[in-house]
């Protein structure tokens, strides 16, 4: 994790601390001074009630990204003009850290979100569950998505790290892309879907390098921990998530901590890296550790139209 985020992220839980245990200690002195019948008013000097309105405004926060936000899935439309295609385009889904847990998070909004959608590739770029419990409701989710052209995914730190040996995708009509390159067809068109599992990120060069730059070539990959290297291949959008675009972010400031090997430089959204489109989408899910909300970090869909330029 880069040193910046570890200070902020310092800074931050000092803050929040600082203002909870001076709640509470101010609650105990009011307590003490009833009991003993003194007329000392602590709760109500100025500063008191300024570390009041900041205890009630962080309570406001949590309860709107735990009850509101987290719930509140955007949907990014991006049109990217390419001169490879010249009679037809594709639409391309992606979406990313389902994360399916004890508490419902969005798994029964996206299946009608996304068919409406109505994509000719679903892509998704890893994070299914934080319990092994919950494979059945991610497995029904996955299994239910539609896109005639296919629907492929790629596993994320939680597959590779924590419950390496569950049967993710058997059923769900998904295709594993562990170091994989297939092509798609439409109306006598090509594109080209990529993809390496997360902890397989040394294997980049041997798969990537075999790409034609005659195609449109999309790679997917969990993190963008590979972004520094994608200029060396001819790879037009990278795909990935991990981030969840900070979960929580700060007005101004952005993510406040992002799990990425390169922090805030790539935090959410659309980036130009050379002649590569990266795209980090926020996912739509929660990380098991808490806080569990988001702020600032809305839960995304996102949908790539490849058009001819």
């Amino acid at each position: 994790m880069p040193i910046l985020e570890i200070i902020v992220l310092i800074l931050f839980i000092g803050v929040v601390a600082f203002t909870y245990i001076g709640e509470a200690v101010l609650f105990s002195f009011f307590v003490y001074n009833k009991l003993r019948k003194r007329k000392r008013h602590v709760l109500f000097t100025k500063r008191t009630i300024l570390l009041h309105l900041i205890a009630i405004f962080g309570i406001v926060c949590f309860c709107y990204g735990y009850f509101i936000e987290s719930y509140k899935i955007e949907v990014n439309n991006i049109k990217l003009p390419t001169d490879k295609l010249k009679n037809t385009s594709f639409r391309i889904l992606q979406f990313s850290d389902l994360h399916c847990d004890k508490r419902p998070a969005n798994e029964k909004e996206i299946t009608k979100i996304i068919n409406d959608l109505k994509p000719d590739i679903i892509v998704f770029t890893g994070d299914a569950i934080n319990r092994p419990s919950y494979l059945p409701v991610f497995k029904e989710t996955m299994k239910n998505l539609e896109a005639p052209l296919g629907k492929f995914a790629v596993y994320g730190n939680w597959e590779t790290g924590h419950w390496p040996g569950l049967d993710y995708y058997s059923q769900t009509g998904f295709e594993i892309m562990h170091t994989k390159t297939v092509s798609l067809e439409k109306n006598n068109e090509t594109i080209t879907i990529s993809g390496l599992r997360c902890d397989k990120g040394w294997y980049a060069d041997g798969l990537l390098k075999k790409l034609s730059s005659e195609n449109y070539n999309v790679f997917l990959f969990h993190s963008p921990d590979l972004a520094k290297y994608i200029h060396n291949y001819t790879v037009d959008l990278y795909l990935c998530g991990h981030t969840h675009g900070g979960q929580i972010a700060l007005p101004f400031y952005g993510a406040i901590i992002t799990m990425s090997k390169s922090g805030k430089k790539y935090e959410s959204g659309k980036y130009l890296l050379g002649k590569t489109i990266l795209y980090i989408n926020r996912g739509l899910g929660m990380d098991a550790y808490p806080p569990r909300i988001r702020f600032f970090a809305k839960p995304e869909i996102t949908v790539f139209d490849i058009i001819p330029e």
